[in-house]
């Protein structure tokens, strides 16, 4: 298998997300962390990876300081996985995913599931892009703004 191409020194927010949690293990552990799992087991579980790799995205999301390693809350001597700060602030990219994905590559009536607040039971509004003023923004509002090296 070829080896590939790091983008950690890319000018790209994006390449650099991607480099960091864009492969698709990576982010469906974080979903996973998001519902609730916290050892490998419910990892390797939930998702029916082989044990190796997990092990692998386990470590690599915990060297991005997505997930931190701390000893089970039972008192076991199980270590668990635990969502970081840095982790938390991918809920809306796993929001919009998975709101892309309902609108996206569902056919009308094909059951999935829903993502919806525990407090009223609704589903979540769509996650759009806005203007610091509020406005809906489409892709032909925007522009990529290169920012200078600062010295």
């Amino acid at each position: 298998m070829a080896k590939r191409k790091s983008m950690k020194a890319d000018a790209c927010p994006v390449a650099r997300s991607l480099d960091a949690i864009g492969e698709r293990w990576c982010l469906l552990v974080v979903r996973d962390a998001f519902d609730g799992a916290r050892r490998f087991g419910d990892f390797q579980r939930r998702l029916g990876v082989a044990r190796n790799i997990l092990a692998d995205r386990l470590r690599v999301l915990v060297e991005e300081g997505v997930l931190a390693v701390q000893p089970a809350a039972d008192g076991t001597a199980y270590q668990e996985y635990v969502l970081t700060a840095k982790g938390e602030s991918l809920f809306p990219l796993i929001v919009a995913l998975r709101q892309w994905g309902e609108r996206q590559l569902f056919a009308e009536g094909e059951a999935h599931s829903q993502l919806v607040d525990r407090q009223s039971g609704q589903a979540l509004a769509p996650m759009l892009p806005r203007a610091a003023d509020g406005r809906l923004l489409e892709p032909a509002d925007t522009l990529v703004n290169k920012l200078a090296d600062i010295p």
